[in-house]
């Protein structure tokens, strides 16, 4: 059989298409065979991570200078192959990660994937800092840094928590340097609110998702080089400088 003759029958048709060199159908095979290698890798990490999906894009500087924005960063339910010393919800919030010299991305604890009020919308990437009861007054337990000038619990947003959760906050040291939960941007995060804990990121190659979304900065090229059309900056965080206080 040949080309000029036309393939005749099922099984012909799909010899044909896996061995015939007419471009248009070499073009087809090829975008065909990347969207499954692509699928085949998503459903891969899907079950490794147990999330869906299981990667994220990051959209602002709140995490630098840990994380990037642009960074790729692969996501874990949490729980999935957590140390012994983790929280019952498998997450080591960062009081805990300093007793026992348990670091990532660059300092103490977890960084958590989580939707603030469990609201709808983008998820916020942070670091858990510690863990408050039902009712209780945590300011003895915070960082002074971090409470926004607060002098007691009845200053301090939050407090006494209205509920059981994690108190949180992003890693960078200049554009926000309070609690999550002082700055109005979640309450404590509840365990069901989180998607999954951060594990590993890979930079640049998250603009992929930012610029096919628009849902953040992405950079243009230009004649003159390359430019980044950003949004107006997000709510961050600061690294604590005090590893004993949350």
């Amino acid at each position: 059989m040949s080309d000029d003759a036309g393939p005749r029958g099922p099984l012909e048709w799909l010899r044909w298409l896996r061995t015939t060199d007419h471009a248009g159908v070499v073009y087809v095979r090829e975008v065909a065979t990347s969207v499954a290698a692509v699928l085949a890798v998503g459903l891969l990490l899907f079950a490794v991570s147990g999330v869906w999906p299981p990667m994220v894009a990051v959209e602002s500087g709140s995490m630098e200078p840990n994380m990037q924005v642009g960074d790729l960063v692969f996501v874990m339910e949490e729980g999935r192959f957590a140390p012994g010393f983790a929280d019952e919800t498998g997450i080591v919030p960062y009081d805990v990660g300093a007793e026992n010299d348990y670091r990532k991305f660059g300092a103490y604890g977890d960084v958590v994937i989580y939707r603030a009020d469990n609201r709808s919308g983008t998820p916020i990437i942070h670091r858990a800092r510690f863990w408050v009861e039902d009712g209780e007054n945590w300011y003895d337990r915070a960082n002074p840094d971090f409470v926004g000038g607060a002098r007691d619990c009845d200053a301090l947003p939050n407090c006494p928590a209205p509920h059981a959760g994690y108190i949180t906050k992003g890693d960078n040291p200049v554009s926000n340097g309070q609690y999550d939960q002082v700055n109005g941007l979640s309450g404590p995060v509840r365990p069901s609110w989180i998607v999954g804990t951060a594990e590993a990121r890979i930079p640049v190659l998250g603009y992929v998702k930012l610029c096919a979304s628009g849902a953040g900065p992405c950079p243009v090229l230009t004649a003159g080089g390359t430019v980044t059309a950003a949004p107006a900056n997000r709510t961050n965080a600061t690294a604590a400088s005090t590893p004993a206080l949350g």
